[in-house]
């Protein structure tokens, strides 16, 4: 995790061993399934299949409390797993695919960003998926994590899971008014996690209790 070219909070690289099985969804939480469970759109830019934003990380967990509630209870969820917003060690491994450069692959291919999106977001899964089959990971929006921000420990560490305490949470990957180089796979965001902004929004993770 990390890069030993880019920016100061990148450093130093970290070695992380994931140890508990987890899934990521395939895109990001598009504003017709925050709504068909939240029964609301906060988002600034209006279309069933584009990320949802202008939600907090507050909001993103309730939604994600809230969608666990609701498959538990129709018998849809594995024993012991709920829905949550991944681990920014989960992030970063799901987002390089087996990569160790700066992107997954082509970022135009890959990713909207300022220099393609038109100022907005689009639809998720149209550019190209990475090698295991997750779009959006760089651009279109920027990703709440679970984690508080802070410092890499360096050497060793399994299942990472950030301070216990900070101020700003970890956002990842990037959004549709954000430069090439915010869209690195090593590149690490942060916000108050009571903010909202229409370039802001989430990935599912879904990951055993713990």
């Amino acid at each position: 995790m990390g890069s030993a070219t880019g920016d100061s909070d990148e450093k130093p690289v970290t070695r992380v061993t994931i140890s508990r099985n987890y899934w990521l969804g395939k895109t990001e939480v598009t504003q017709g399934q925050w709504s068909a469970v939240m029964g609301s759109n906060p988002s600034h830019f209006k279309g069933e299949n584009l990320p949802v934003e202008n939600v907090s990380r507050e909001e993103a967990m309730a939604f994600c409390r809230k969608l666990t509630e609701r498959e538990r209870s129709g018998g849809r969820l594995p024993e012991g797993y709920e829905y949550t917003l991944p681990t920014e060690a989960q992030w970063e491994y799901a987002c390089r695919a087996g990569t160790t450069g700066d992107y997954a692959g082509s970022l135009d291919a890959m990713g909207w960003y300022d220099s393609n999106s038109g100022s907005k977001t689009h639809p998720v899964g149209q550019k190209e998926a990475n090698a295991w089959g997750l779009s959006d990971m760089h651009g279109n929006v920027w990703e709440w994590c679970s984690d508080w921000y802070g410092a890499y420990p360096g050497g060793s560490i399994t299942d990472p899971t950030g301070p216990a305490s900070g101020t700003n949470r970890v956002d990842r990957g990037g959004s549709w008014n954000r430069t090439a180089a915010n869209c690195r796979s090593a590149y690490r965001g942060r916000y108050s996690p009571g903010l909202r902004n229409l370039n802001l929004g989430f990935r599912l993770a879904l990951s055993a209790v713990r």
